[in-house]
């Protein structure tokens, strides 16, 4: 069994080695999607994911897939790519609408996680400056991809990507990487997609670890 948060307290998150071997990282339930409840989250590595209709779910996988900007890696098809030079890449210009865009079911799947009330929490954040979007722009002026996450010192939680056209998300977390701003990017679970261009795994104490030493406490007031 996962304990129950009660929503009516402030956050009180168990502590993160409790968190259940399978469903792997499964912590917690409820709570709220306030911007002090998810800004404390992230802050320990917890975050929400759940399906519509059931109630909000708190993970800390381990392993932890991340990306350090250093390992970043581009092929040669995407390299040739980037010297036609397609797009424009914009930051903070359009974040619901890459959240709206990123919600939208993929192909073979039913639905998104991204809920109505995900993206009126995470608007939230963004509003506060806890978050952030890169948008991918064609040569008409169309968005064509995006992703978005949460920025806490110097991580960025990644949360979701979409892309419309060749390469667009790829043109945003190449814009994300190359920013300077952050030294290591959360993947939250693996895929053969990030983990193509650098990402890898690391155990849930290391990543907390980089957590404290990354994270200045003030970025974890609300």
């Amino acid at each position: 069994m996962i304990p129950w948060l009660d929503p009516r307290l402030p956050p009180d998150f168990p502590p993160t080695e409790q968190a259940l071997a399978e469903p792997n990282g499964l912590l917690a339930a409820g709570g709220q999607l306030s911007c002090g409840w998810l800004v404390e989250a992230y802050c320990r590595g917890i975050f929400p994911w759940f399906n519509p209709n059931e109630p909000i779910l708190w993970w800390t996988p381990a392993p932890r897939t991340v990306l350090f900007p250093v390992d970043f890696r581009i092929n040669r098809s995407f390299r040739k790519f980037l010297q036609k030079n397609p797009y424009e890449i914009t930051i903070d210009q359009r974040f619901s609408e890459v959240m709206h865009a990123c919600a939208e079911p993929r192909k073979g799947q039913p639905g998104s996680w991204i809920s109505l009330p995900m993206i009126k929490a995470y608007s939230e954040l963004f509003e506060r400056g806890f978050a952030h979007s890169y948008e991918c722009w064609n040569a008409d002026g169309v968005m064509v991809g995006g992703l978005y996450g949460v920025s806490l010192g110097r991580v960025f939680f990644g949360e979701s990507m979409f892309s419309l056209e060749s390469n667009a998300s790829k043109c945003c977390l190449l814009e994300l990487v190359e920013s300077g701003r952050y030294s290591i990017i959360d993947c939250q679970m693996r895929t053969e997609h990030m983990v193509r261009m650098g990402a890898r795994e690391i155990s849930r104490h290391q990543f907390e670890q980089l957590l404290q030493e990354l994270i200045p406490p003030l970025s974890c007031s609300v």
